[in-house]
């Protein structure tokens, strides 16, 4: 695989000049030819659990200041939004070893590191797989994308004593908040306030509903793997998950962007630049990095 293209890339600023870094862990859309050999779905079923063109979307993250990670491989080929060794025995020939973790939700629902399922519970495979295919893309994808991560929120950190990761996704367009029938346009999660700030999360929830979207907090997406595993707001690193209703810039059968797809983007560059004045504003009394 990694001779068939560049597996993610930094999109970095001139110079970083915000404490933020955004990732767009699962808008890869490069699928490689032996998987989609290996695949008993058609070009655009496999597509289904795609974040489609998040990427894009948020675009305009290095012209504020702030480094944007993106993968290209796929998130049906490995998940890097679940721990290194979520997997699902019913997918391999091999017995899975000790360290592995077969009992979590999400590999129970089909969607572990190396996903059996995308959406609408469709079968990615025909048959079972070796061990060894989950292993070499865990070590050549998952391992090296999280690397990269590390680094830049470690460099961050370094630059501005604290640091604020924003994990960019998107949602089908038929999530509802449970008890209330709202469908949103946004979800932000903070891992129920153990990932941010509560300022922070509520400062983001603010700007969206200004820009005129509906946008709510942890329901039904609380934010996975990572930000709960780099949001650390006690040692100044805080992460939180935005989830983009999909419905609003694309044609969930077609996968074709929306006419509006253009105003939604400039919405959301608006957005990081409203984020950046109010982390300028609410760290000058080192609040965010010393919570």
């Amino acid at each position: 695989m990694t001779n068939e293209f560049e597996l993610f890339e930094v999109r970095e600023p001139v110079i970083q000049t915000i404490p933020f870094v955004y990732n767009s862990p699962h808008s890869g859309r490069r699928y490689p030819s032996t998987f989609l050999d290996e695949s008993r779905l058609d070009d655009v079923s496999i597509r289904r659990s795609e974040d489609h063109y998040v990427d894009e979307l948020f675009a305009a993250a290095p012209g504020f200041g702030a480094p944007l990670l993106v993968a290209h491989f796929p998130r049906a080929y490995v998940d890097v939004n679940r721990e290194p060794y979520e997997l699902d025995p019913r997918m391999f020939c091999d017995p899975l070893p000790p360290f592995a973790n077969s009992n979590s939700a999400r590999v129970v629902g089909g969607l572990g590191t190396i996903p059996r399922i995308v959406a609408e519970n469709m079968e990615i495979y025909e048959r079972r797989m070796p061990l060894s295919v989950a292993m070499e893309r865990i070590e050549n994808c998952y391992k090296p994308y999280h690397a990269c991560l590390r680094k830049l929120i470690a460099r961050t950190h370094a630059m501005f004593g604290f640091g604020v990761l924003i994990d960019c996704h998107s949602m089908p367009g038929n999530i509802r908040v449970a008890g209330s029938g709202l469908k949103p346009d946004f979800i932000v999660g903070d891992r129920y306030g153990t990932s941010a700030s509560g300022e922070l999360s509520q400062a983001a929830l603010q700007f969206l509903e200004d820009l005129g979207y509906t946008a709510v907090r942890n329901k039904p997406y609380a934010g996975g793997f990572i930000t709960e595993h780099y949001g650390r707001p006690a040692r100044g690193l805080h992460a939180l998950q935005i989830e983009v209703n999909r419905s609003i810039y694309i044609d969930e059968v077609t996968l074709e962007k929306r006419p509006d797809f253009d105003v939604l983007a400039g919405s959301l560059a608006v957005f990081m630049e409203q984020m950046a004045e109010f982390v300028a504003d609410y760290a000058g009394d080192r609040a965010l990095a010393a919570e």
